[in-house]
């Protein structure tokens, strides 16, 4: 795959076809073009977004199969690509090519449904290139009669066996020898579902009690979150548009609570956008809350959200970095600093990430989170403490970035979140990847 660029523009789709938008060749097809535009550097949520922006006709069904599909042909891609390695002896056209790429993970996660899905991408192929259909027909046939001896070799292949890239696999193998398999097969999985209730707007014993009567199974976690046991549309919450929740992942709901607020604190969200951790500041206690983002369209998100939940914040479009542009001087109690990291942590929500991220990306990121965090450090009150998070799993962007910091600053004191010197949350059954470190600014 070509490196990440998330501002890239989504390439336009090939022109509609004769496929029905209710069979399984569309669904097929349609994630196909996901699939191939990732492969050209594309971000998968932005060319998904498109996508539906130009099919508003689409069906909740429809739209809901194609995302599946899409989503998880990439949270496989490790696999599915290895396997046209051996299968392929010359080059297809991108768009077959994510085409079989999209059966083979559909092969594998349905084999009861093998005949029918088989049937179904040859039939997208006739519509997308149709002297290719005896190709994708010969392909996938030979997937499921050299099963058994593919599968093997499939085995001895770290990313195919793992399903992530073998430096990222590598990584995890040498700073968590006894979590890193356990946190690759979670970064196979789907997400789960995590909801935070507006304590400004009802208790969450009351909330989970709205839940056990809509029939929706639920786990509470020691932050408050509620972790459904199978995801729900967020129309069907109960509350929702009147902001009595919101979703937001459990391993994301500590940074409220470890910020330590306290009613008229003056407090900044330095990396604020889309806003839910801003938001579980504000509900949390009445703070002066500056919330900043680079990008005006993700500070409008933001607004919105503050909207949706009848919270008040002051929100801002620019870049922490350039503190004369954004700050009056007024040093902040508290300062939240989410900074942009690899996202390694939540590649299950983002699989585009595992496969389009390089190895040489991260100690780019470590550099801007230095920039950052050196750029905000002169805002914090003496006493004040700065509360560090990624969704990151790298000890370059985490454990060590922070020492860095502290090597660097001699008025900054590490302090301990609930007894431990810091936190690192691996992707699990009930929150994503998240690290957290609390520094104190000495008197």
């Amino acid at each position: 795959m070509k490196n990440h660029r998330s501002n890239r523009t989504p390439r336009p789709e090939r022109p509609a076809s004769a496929l029905p938008a209710d069979s399984l060749a569309f669904s097929l097809s349609r994630a196909a073009e996901l699939v191939e535009a990732v492969r050209a550097g594309a971000n998968l949520t932005d060319a998904f977004e498109a996508m539906l922006a130009r099919h508003a006709e689409w069906p909740d069904a429809t739209r809901g199969a194609v995302r599946d599909l899409a989503w998880g042909t990439l949270r496989d891609y490790g696999r599915g690509d290895a396997v046209l390695r051996q299968l392929l002896h010359k080059p297809l056209p991108e768009a077959i090519h994510a085409l079989l790429l999209v059966a083979l993970h559909r092969l594998e996660t349905r084999p009861e449904q093998a005949h029918t899905v088989v049937n179904q991408a040859v039939e997208a192929a006739a519509a997308m290139m149709a002297p290719l259909k005896g190709v994708v027909n010969g392909v996938l046939r030979n997937r499921q009669r050299n099963a058994a001896e593919l599968d093997a070799e499939l085995d001895a292949d770290q990313s195919a066996y793992y399903r992530h890239p073998s430096w990222w696999v590598e990584r995890l193998r040498a700073s968590f020898p006894q979590g890193w398999e356990a946190a690759l097969a979670a970064g196979n999985e789907r997400p789960p579902m995590g909801l935070r209730v507006n304590h400004l707007r009802g208790s969450v014993d009351a909330y989970a009690s709205e839940l056990d009567a809509a029939g929706f199974a639920h786990r509470r976690l020691g932050n408050d979150a509620l972790v459904l046991a199978k995801p729900v549309a967020v129309a069907a919450l109960p509350g929702f548009a009147e902001g009595r929740v919101s979703v937001q992942d459990g391993g994301a709901q500590w940074a409220a609570r470890w910020l330590d607020l306290a009613p008229g604190q003056r407090v900044l969200d330095a990396c604020a956008a889309p806003g839910g951790k801003s938001a579980h500041i504000l509900e949390t206690a009445a703070v002066e809350l500056l919330s900043l983002e680079l990008d005006a369209v993700r500070s409008r998100r933001i607004v919105d959200n503050f909207a949706r939940l009848g919270l008040t914040g002051e929100v801002r479009t620019a870049d922490c970095r350039e503190r004369a542009k954004w700050w009056d001087g007024r040093p902040f109690d508290r300062i939240l600093a989410d900074v942009p990291c690899s996202a390694s942590g939540v590649a299950r929500r983002h699989p585009d990430i595992k496969w389009l991220r390089r190895a040489d990306d991260i100690p780019r990121f470590a550099a801007q989170q230095a920039e950052i965090l050196d750029a905000l450090w002169p805002t914090l009150a003496p006493g004040g403490k700065l509360l560090y998070v990624t969704c990151s799993v790298f000890v370059e962007e985490n454990a060590r970035q922070v020492e860095r910091f502290c090597a660097r600053h001699a008025d900054a004191l590490r302090l301990e979140i609930d007894g431990r010197p810091e936190c690192q949350l691996l992707p699990g059954a009930d929150h994503d990847g998240f690290y957290y470190a609390l520094l104190a600014k000495r008197a």
